[in-house]
Protein backbone atom coordinates (compact mmCIF):
# COMPACT_ATOMS: atom_id res chain seq x y z
CA UNK A 1 0.00 0.00 0.00
CA UNK A 2 1.31 3.31 -1.26
CA UNK A 3 2.22 5.53 2.25
CA UNK A 4 -0.11 8.28 2.32
CA UNK A 5 1.28 11.87 3.94
CA UNK A 6 -0.04 12.66 7.26
CA UNK A 7 -1.63 16.76 7.90
CA UNK A 8 -1.23 17.73 11.54
CA UNK A 9 -3.29 21.27 12.73
CA UNK A 10 -1.32 22.40 15.77
CA UNK A 11 -0.53 25.16 17.49
CA UNK A 12 -2.49 24.39 20.29
CA UNK A 13 -0.41 24.59 21.84
CA UNK A 14 2.72 24.26 20.02
CA UNK A 15 3.81 21.67 22.19
CA UNK A 16 0.78 19.29 21.34
CA UNK A 17 1.34 18.99 17.65
CA UNK A 18 5.18 17.94 19.01
CA UNK A 19 4.32 15.75 21.25
CA UNK A 20 1.66 13.81 18.49
CA UNK A 21 4.51 14.23 16.09
CA UNK A 22 7.10 12.16 17.81
CA UNK A 23 4.69 10.16 18.88
CA UNK A 24 4.07 9.45 15.19
CA UNK A 25 7.95 8.64 14.83
CA UNK A 26 8.20 6.55 17.75
CA UNK A 27 5.63 4.48 17.03
CA UNK A 28 6.36 3.89 13.37
CA UNK A 29 8.17 0.16 12.53
CA UNK A 30 11.07 1.66 10.60
CA UNK A 31 15.23 1.03 9.83
CA UNK A 32 15.70 3.86 8.08
CA UNK A 33 14.28 7.50 7.68
CA UNK A 34 12.61 6.60 3.91
CA UNK A 35 10.41 4.18 6.26
CA UNK A 36 9.02 7.05 7.88
CA UNK A 37 5.87 8.58 7.12
CA UNK A 38 5.86 11.92 5.42
CA UNK A 39 4.50 14.35 8.12
CA UNK A 40 2.82 18.13 7.36
CA UNK A 41 2.67 20.55 10.57
CA UNK A 42 1.09 23.67 10.59
CA UNK A 43 1.70 25.12 13.96
CA UNK A 44 -0.61 27.31 14.02
CA UNK A 45 -0.42 29.60 17.20
CA UNK A 46 -3.16 31.95 16.03
CA UNK A 47 -6.03 29.85 16.93
CA UNK A 48 -8.44 31.13 19.18
CA UNK A 49 -8.54 29.47 22.79
CA UNK A 50 -11.12 26.88 22.30
CA UNK A 51 -12.44 26.62 25.76
CA UNK A 52 -12.87 30.72 25.61
CA UNK A 53 -14.68 30.01 23.03
CA UNK A 54 -17.03 27.38 24.48
CA UNK A 55 -17.29 28.96 28.26
CA UNK A 56 -16.76 32.76 27.76
CA UNK A 57 -18.05 33.72 23.43
CA UNK A 58 -14.61 34.34 22.79
CA UNK A 59 -13.31 34.46 19.14
CA UNK A 60 -14.24 31.89 17.02
CA UNK A 61 -11.66 28.96 16.18
CA UNK A 62 -13.49 27.59 13.43
CA UNK A 63 -11.63 30.29 10.56
CA UNK A 64 -8.09 29.11 11.78
CA UNK A 65 -9.22 25.19 12.22
CA UNK A 66 -10.53 25.23 8.61
CA UNK A 67 -7.96 27.44 6.90
CA UNK A 68 -5.16 25.01 8.41
CA UNK A 69 -7.04 21.89 7.58
CA UNK A 70 -7.36 23.16 3.99
CA UNK A 71 -3.65 24.74 3.67
CA UNK A 72 -2.31 21.22 4.75
CA UNK A 73 -4.65 19.73 1.98
CA UNK A 74 -3.35 21.14 -0.67
CA UNK A 75 0.24 21.05 0.38
CA UNK A 76 -0.70 17.45 -0.31
CA UNK A 77 -1.91 16.01 3.52
CA UNK A 78 -4.04 13.01 2.81
CA UNK A 79 -5.75 12.77 6.18
CA UNK A 80 -6.02 15.00 9.13
CA UNK A 81 -5.22 15.16 12.51
CA UNK A 82 -5.98 18.01 15.17
CA UNK A 83 -3.72 18.18 18.00
CA UNK A 84 -6.55 19.47 20.48
CA UNK A 85 -9.15 17.40 21.98
CA UNK A 86 -11.25 20.55 22.32
CA UNK A 87 -10.76 21.36 18.82
CA UNK A 88 -12.57 18.35 17.87
CA UNK A 89 -16.12 20.09 19.02
CA UNK A 90 -15.34 21.92 16.51
CA UNK A 91 -14.61 18.58 14.35
CA UNK A 92 -17.93 18.63 11.76
CA UNK A 93 -16.94 22.06 10.70
CA UNK A 94 -13.26 21.03 9.81
CA UNK A 95 -14.33 17.69 7.84
CA UNK A 96 -16.88 19.69 6.14
CA UNK A 97 -13.85 22.02 4.99
CA UNK A 98 -11.91 19.66 3.33
CA UNK A 99 -12.20 16.53 0.97
CA UNK A 100 -9.47 14.22 2.97
CA UNK A 101 -10.42 12.41 6.14
CA UNK A 102 -10.19 14.22 9.73
CA UNK A 103 -9.31 11.61 12.29
CA UNK A 104 -11.42 12.11 15.56
CA UNK A 105 -9.12 11.03 18.81
CA UNK A 106 -12.18 11.03 21.26
CA UNK A 107 -13.71 7.98 19.33
CA UNK A 108 -10.33 6.56 18.41
CA UNK A 109 -10.13 6.74 22.38
CA UNK A 110 -13.27 5.55 23.17
CA UNK A 111 -12.84 2.50 21.14
CA UNK A 112 -9.36 1.27 22.56
CA UNK A 113 -10.76 1.71 26.28
CA UNK A 114 -13.42 -0.54 24.79
CA UNK A 115 -11.56 -3.02 23.09
CA UNK A 116 -9.35 -3.51 26.50
CA UNK A 117 -12.60 -4.11 28.54
CA UNK A 118 -12.26 -0.83 30.74
CA UNK A 119 -15.33 -0.27 32.57
CA UNK A 120 -14.37 2.84 34.55
CA UNK A 121 -12.26 5.70 33.63
CA UNK A 122 -11.27 9.41 35.22
CA UNK A 123 -11.52 12.07 32.55
CA UNK A 124 -9.19 14.49 32.73
CA UNK A 125 -10.29 17.45 30.40
CA UNK A 126 -10.59 21.06 30.06
CA UNK A 127 -13.41 23.56 31.04
CA UNK A 128 -14.16 23.44 27.35
CA UNK A 129 -14.56 19.60 26.58
CA UNK A 130 -15.99 18.57 29.96
CA UNK A 131 -18.97 21.08 29.39
CA UNK A 132 -19.94 20.11 25.54
CA UNK A 133 -19.90 17.09 26.67
CA UNK A 134 -17.97 15.43 23.70
CA UNK A 135 -16.33 12.43 25.39
CA UNK A 136 -19.75 12.04 27.14
CA UNK A 137 -21.32 11.44 23.89
CA UNK A 138 -18.37 9.84 21.70
CA UNK A 139 -17.96 7.13 24.90
CA UNK A 140 -22.10 6.35 25.14
CA UNK A 141 -22.63 2.87 24.28
CA UNK A 142 -19.42 1.81 25.25
CA UNK A 143 -20.01 0.69 28.70
CA UNK A 144 -17.41 2.78 30.03
CA UNK A 145 -18.63 5.32 33.01
CA UNK A 146 -16.88 8.52 33.30
CA UNK A 147 -15.78 9.87 36.39
CA UNK A 148 -15.49 13.61 36.50
CA UNK A 149 -13.09 15.23 39.45
CA UNK A 150 -14.76 17.66 41.62
CA UNK A 151 -15.11 21.35 41.11
CA UNK A 152 -11.75 21.85 43.16
CA UNK A 153 -9.45 18.77 41.58
CA UNK A 154 -11.22 20.69 38.16
CA UNK A 155 -9.29 23.64 38.59
CA UNK A 156 -6.04 21.90 40.15
CA UNK A 157 -5.95 20.63 36.14
CA UNK A 158 -7.12 23.77 34.17
CA UNK A 159 -4.29 25.24 37.01
CA UNK A 160 -1.78 22.49 35.69
CA UNK A 161 -2.69 23.59 31.69
CA UNK A 162 -2.04 26.71 31.70
CA UNK A 163 -0.19 28.22 34.22
CA UNK A 164 1.71 25.01 34.20
CA UNK A 165 2.73 23.54 30.94
CA UNK A 166 1.07 26.51 28.62
CA UNK A 167 3.15 29.18 30.34
CA UNK A 168 6.30 26.78 30.63
CA UNK A 169 6.48 26.59 33.87
CA UNK A 170 9.03 23.45 34.72
CA UNK A 171 8.87 24.64 38.50
CA UNK A 172 5.33 24.15 38.52
CA UNK A 173 3.72 22.55 41.60
CA UNK A 174 1.51 19.89 40.52
CA UNK A 175 0.20 18.65 43.78
CA UNK A 176 -3.25 19.92 43.56
CA UNK A 177 -3.90 18.23 39.89
CA UNK A 178 -2.00 15.25 41.35
CA UNK A 179 -4.40 14.93 44.14
CA UNK A 180 -7.20 15.40 41.87
CA UNK A 181 -6.47 12.36 39.76
CA UNK A 182 -5.86 10.33 42.60
CA UNK A 183 -9.17 11.19 43.99
CA UNK A 184 -10.56 9.51 40.75
CA UNK A 185 -8.01 6.67 41.03
CA UNK A 186 -9.89 6.15 44.60
CA UNK A 187 -13.70 6.58 43.47
CA UNK A 188 -13.29 3.44 41.22
CA UNK A 189 -11.32 4.72 37.85
CA UNK A 190 -9.04 2.29 36.32
CA UNK A 191 -7.43 4.76 34.51
CA UNK A 192 -7.55 8.16 33.74
CA UNK A 193 -8.21 9.58 30.35
CA UNK A 194 -5.43 12.62 29.51
CA UNK A 195 -8.23 14.79 27.34
CA UNK A 196 -6.54 17.67 27.37
CA UNK A 197 -2.89 16.98 24.88
CA UNK A 198 -1.42 19.19 27.21
CA UNK A 199 -1.74 16.87 29.87
CA UNK A 200 0.46 13.83 28.22
CA UNK A 201 3.27 16.67 28.12
CA UNK A 202 2.51 17.51 32.28
CA UNK A 203 2.53 13.77 32.67
CA UNK A 204 6.21 13.78 31.89
CA UNK A 205 7.47 17.19 32.81
CA UNK A 206 6.21 16.88 36.27
CA UNK A 207 7.38 13.03 36.86
CA UNK A 208 3.53 12.02 37.63
CA UNK A 209 3.26 8.24 37.39
CA UNK A 210 -0.51 6.88 37.43
CA UNK A 211 -2.49 4.33 35.53
CA UNK A 212 -3.18 6.90 32.50
CA UNK A 213 -4.57 6.30 28.74
CA UNK A 214 -3.14 8.91 26.46
CA UNK A 215 -5.46 10.11 23.59
CA UNK A 216 -3.01 11.78 21.66
CA UNK A 217 -1.04 8.46 21.55
CA UNK A 218 -4.02 6.72 20.29
CA UNK A 219 -4.45 9.56 17.26
CA UNK A 220 -0.77 8.85 16.67
CA UNK A 221 -1.32 4.86 16.15
CA UNK A 222 -4.00 5.45 13.81
CA UNK A 223 -2.49 7.73 11.95
CA UNK A 224 0.05 5.10 11.41
CA UNK A 225 -1.64 2.65 10.12
CA UNK A 226 -3.79 4.41 8.19
CA UNK A 227 -1.18 6.18 6.39
CA UNK A 228 0.11 2.89 5.43
CA UNK A 229 2.57 1.87 8.02
CA UNK A 230 3.29 -0.49 10.93
CA UNK A 231 2.46 0.78 14.28
CA UNK A 232 4.73 -0.68 17.18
Amino acid sequence: MQKKTIGIIGGMGPLAAADLFEKIIFHTKASCDQDHLRTLIDSNCGIPDRTEAILHGGADPVPELTASARGLERQGAELLLMACNTAHCYYEAVQSAVSVPVLHMIRLTARALEERGVKTAGLLATDGTVETGIYQRCFAGTGIRLLLPDRAGQRELMDLVYQGVKAGRRDYDAGGAIRAMEDLLRRGAETLILGCTELPLAMTQYGIRLPATDPTLELALAAIRQAGAEAV
